[in-house]
C-alpha cells in the first residue's frame, strides 16, 4: 500500500498533551515536538489542575502553544476531551507529556490515515526511553471479555526488526494515539468516568464497533518514559487500573459473556489479586484494590456508566 502523502498541503494535526505536576517533563516533550519535520501542527497543552507545580512556565517557554488550565483534575479523559474540543485538525494526536518525539515520526502516521478513510486511529511503534531498544507497543490483541486483559505483542521485547510491517490492531496506545476527527464525530469522545486508564481502549473498541479500523504503523516511533505521573505499582495506579478494567467490562461485555465475565471476576480474579497483595504484605495495594472493587458496587445503578460525551454537547 502506498503510504506517501500526495497532497500539496499537509493536513493539520492537532497535538494534545496533558500536564499534571511535571512541567519540566512536558517542556522536554515540547522541545522535541517543535523540532519535527511535519510542517502543519497545532499544539494544545492542558494543565490538569497541577497542585504542586508551576505549569505556566510551559506557556512562557513555548508561547506558540494553546494553553488551557482546567482548574481541577479532570482525569486523562476529561482533560484530553477539552483539548479535542479546542482543536481544529483533521487528525488529532493524543501524545503523553512523558514522550520524546523523533523528527520524522508524524509523516508516516498521517500518510497511513490518508491512505484509507476507513482507518479511524493509528499508533506508532513505542520504545521505552530508559531502556534503549526495548519495545512497549507494536499492536495489541482484543481484550479478553472474561479477564479484562489483552496481549501486547511487543511489550518488553528488544527491537530486532520483528515488527517492521504495518498491522491492524485492536487498540491504539494512549501514549501516542492519532484519531480522525470523522471517527470522533461519529463515536463521541472518551468516557470521562474512567478518569485514568482504559479510556483509550474503550474509545478504540467504540471506533472499531462503528466500522473503522485501527493500525500500528511500523515506520513511526516515539520514546516513552512511562508512569511519570502515577508511579510504578503505586496505590493510585492499582486503584484506577483495576477500577477501569472492571468498568471496561461492564460497558462493553454483555449477555452471556457478561454473566461469565462477572462470575470470573467475582470468584477468581478478585480473590487471587487480594491474596497476592496480602501475601506480599502490600497492605496499601490491597486497600487500593478493594476500593476499586467497592466502587463497582456503589455504581451498579449509575446510568453514566454507559454514556459518552459527544463532540457537540460536552
Amino acid at each position: 500500500m502506498d503510504t506517501t502523502i500526495h497532497s500539496e498541503e499537509f493536513p493539520l494535526v492537532s497535538v494534545i498533551t496533558v500536564n499534571y505536576n511535571h512541567s519540566d517533563v512536558t517542556c522536554q516533550m515540547l522541545e522535541s515536538l517543535f523540532q519535527i519535520t511535519y510542517p502543519t501542527i497545532e499544539v494544545i497543552v492542558i494543565d490538569n489542575g497541577s497542585p504542586d507545580d508551576n505549569p505556566r512556565i510551559i506557556k512562557e517557554q513555548f508561547p506558540q502553544i494553546t494553553y488551557i488550565e482546567t482548574g481541577k483534575n479532570l482525569g486523562f479523559a476529561g482533560a484530553n476531551n477539552l483539548g479535542i474540543l479546542a482543536s481544529r485538525g483533521k487528525y488529532i494526536l493524543l501524545l503523553n507529556n512523558d514522550t520524546i518525539a523523533p523528527p520524522g515520526f508524524l509523516e508516516p502516521l498521517v500518510a497511513k490515515m490518508e491512505s484509507d478513510p476507513v482507518i479511524g486511529a493509528v499508533s506508532p511503534k513505542i520504545k521505552l526511553f530508559y531502556h534503549k531498544g526495548m519495545l512497549q507497543y507494536a499492536g495489541i490483541t482484543e481484550i479478553n471479555p472474561y479477564t479484562g486483559r489483552s496481549y501486547a505483542r511487543a511489550l518488553y521485547k528488544m527491537d530486532e526488526g520483528q515488527f517492521e510491517e504495518d498491522a491492524m490492531t485492536a487498540y491504539a496506545h494512549g501514549a501516542a494515539m492519532m484519531i480522525s476527527r470523522e471517527a470522533l464525530e461519529k463515536v463521541g469522545l472518551m468516557c470521562t468516568i474512567f478518569f485514568l486508564y482504559y479510556e483509550e481502549l474503550d474509545l478504540g473498541y467504540r471506533i472499531r464497533k462503528a466500522g473503522f479500523t485501527i493500525w500500528y504503523v511500523h515506520n513511526s516511533e516515539i520514546l516513552h518514559k512511562e508512569s511519570v505521573a502515577t508511579g510504578k505499582l503505586s496505590p493510585l495506579k492499582i486503584y484506577y487500573l483495576n477500577r477501569s478494567r472492571f468498568l471496561y467490562l461492564r460497558r462493553n461485555v454483555h449477555g452471556f459473556n457478561g454473566i461469565v465475565s462477572f462470575l470470573f471476576q467475582l470468584f477468581f480474579s478478585i480473590p487471587k489479586n487480594s491474596f497476592k497483595f496480602l501475601f506480599q504484605r502490600r497492605f496499601d495495594l490491597f486497600a487500593a484494590y478493594m476500593r476499586a472493587v467497592g466502587w463497582q458496587v456503589r455504581t451498579l445503578s449509575d446510568p453514566s456508566i454507559h454514556t459518552n460525551p459527544s463532540m457537540k454537547n460536552l
